[in-house]
């Protein structure tokens, strides 16, 4: 769910196997003839933003977006959401893509836990733009649930025996994963319980004494949360932004549209702040 620009042609991904891995947490695994030629390897945070029809509506194939938007009413097409690729196997054509389900609100959890094997979905992607940098000195990992798909693919790609201070944030212990890593990982859960999210998250990294040495860090999840971290790590720690990834993958109270509409500006106005701390 990092920043990038995926391709325009749209991929057809069939329903292999739907698992729930937590109360809170739904395992999809795509597949189907459609994803040969994917390409997802450099990043960890690799994403592809999913196209879900409105209730109701079929489109004729071959699925075609620029066809539906120029034929169909607005209300018609397809609204997209945006997630990481948990995993990809390029020899079973097996794309894996993980959602957090909170009941029947929002869009995408509800349909990972109607969804059936055999049903189709359309996807564009992937994106991606972060991998652990293996000439870093130690790794810093920080999110929600959001977050925790690209947090385990990155676990999974840490140099052998790479210090990492991971912390994750999940509604109770419950929705705790197992995480694997070659790296020497030390990874924290902190339990949410109806508190404001990413509050544990913040305390944790202000607490954290910070290994010597270059940092890579890895921070995502809820904006409010990741904009004061971000500014910790920026104006109090002194970290460079090319030390960093970090951004909002969502908003409370905010629809993935209407957040990825203002997104653009909310980083503007960080930056803006940012260098007026640096400068005084």
């Amino acid at each position: 769910m990092a920043e990038g620009k995926p391709t325009r042609k749209a991929i057809r991904g069939e329903v292999i196997r739907v698992e729930r891995l937590t109360p809170h947490m739904i395992r999809v695994v795509l597949g189907g003839d459609g994803l040969a030629g994917f390409g997802v390897g450099e990043f960890t945070d690799h994403y592809v933003k999913l196209l879900f029809p409105p209730q109701g509506v079929t489109y004729p194939p071959p699925f075609d977006l620029e066809r539906i938007q120029r034929e169909l009413p607005r209300d018609q097409w397809p609204t997209t959401r945006t997630y990481t690729v948990r995993a990809w196997d390029p020899e079973t054509l097996e794309l894996t893509i993980d959602f957090v389900h909170h009941g029947d609100s929002g869009l995408a959890g509800p349909w990972a836990a109607a969804v059936q094997p055999g049903e189709e979905i359309h996807f564009f992607g992937p994106g991606g733009a972060y991998a652990p940098d293996h000439e870093a000195d130690w790794h810093l990992l920080v999110g929600d649930e959001s977050a925790l798909p690209a947090i385990a693919a990155a676990l999974e790609r840490l140099p052998a025996g790479a210090p990492a201070h991971v912390f994750v944030e999940v509604e109770g212990p419950e929705d705790e994963q197992p995480l694997d890593s070659p790296g020497d990982a030390k990874i924290v859960w902190f339990h949410r319980r109806g508190a404001e999210v990413g509050e544990s998250l913040v305390t944790a990294v202000r607490e954290l004494d910070f290994p010597e040495g270059a940092l890579h860090a890895f921070v995502h999840g809820e904006a409010a949360f990741v904009k004061t971290l971000r500014r910790h790590l920026r104006t109090e720690r002194g970290i460079p932004l090319s030390q960093l990834s970090i951004s909002g993958y969502w908003r409370v109270g905010r629809d993935d549209e209407t957040w990825r509409a203002s997104k653009q500006e909310w980083n503007r106005r960080i930056e803006e702040e940012e260098a007026a701390a640096l400068s005084s």
